[in-house]
């Protein structure tokens, strides 16, 4: 299973998105320092929320297999600049939290989490668990490993670690 490290505003959903993941009751918790277990790594919006503390979460991401920009459906406003990618060196997805929310505007929140960067989004619902199981299925998929001959080879090429290689190119017999 890919570890997940989650990042976005304060009362986003990612304590609550981490305790449905682990099938737990649902209840308040405010997170005050960095949480880690074997599947993620839940850090206080605080940390999203400061220029000061944000550095933090680029160190934090370096643990992770993928980074997960947590938004609530309802927010009015996002965190999450376009530059995204600039900072983290991870697959990055981003997570739509509170879609059940009467105030939810999905559209403008996936909207904002496309212009940061994320590769993939979901849309869940803690409470009801509505899109839980798409997102397991993501978590739950092997990293194929690569050497290190493979990875700057990729480099080379302009790609990720994680990026498939364009159709047609292949990894030099040397590798």
């Amino acid at each position: 299973m890919k570890k997940m490290f989650l990042m976005g505003r304060s009362e986003a959903g990612k304590t609550s998105l981490t305790q449905a993941l682990k099938g737990e009751e649902l209840h308040y918790v405010k997170t005050q320092y960095t949480n880690t277990n074997d599947s993620t790594i839940d850090s206080p919006g605080e940390y999203a929320e400061s220029k000061r503390f944000s550095v933090g979460l680029a160190c934090f991401s370096f643990e992770a297999d993928v980074v997960a920009m947590v938004q609530a459906a309802d927010e009015p406003f996002s965190l999450f600049g376009p530059g995204g990618r600039s900072f983290i060196l991870r697959p990055m997805i981003g997570i739509i939290t509170k879609i059940d929310s009467p105030y939810a505007n999905v559209p403008m929140v996936r909207q904002w989490l496309e212009n940061s960067g994320c590769e993939r989004i979901f849309m869940i619902s803690n409470v009801t668990r509505e899109g839980m199981d798409e997102l397991m299925e993501y978590l739950a998929e092997d990293i194929p490993p690569i050497t290190l001959e493979q990875a700057k080879f990729k480099q080379r090429l302009g790609l990720n670690e994680w990026d498939p290689l364009p159709e047609g190119v292949e990894y030099p017999a040397k590798c």
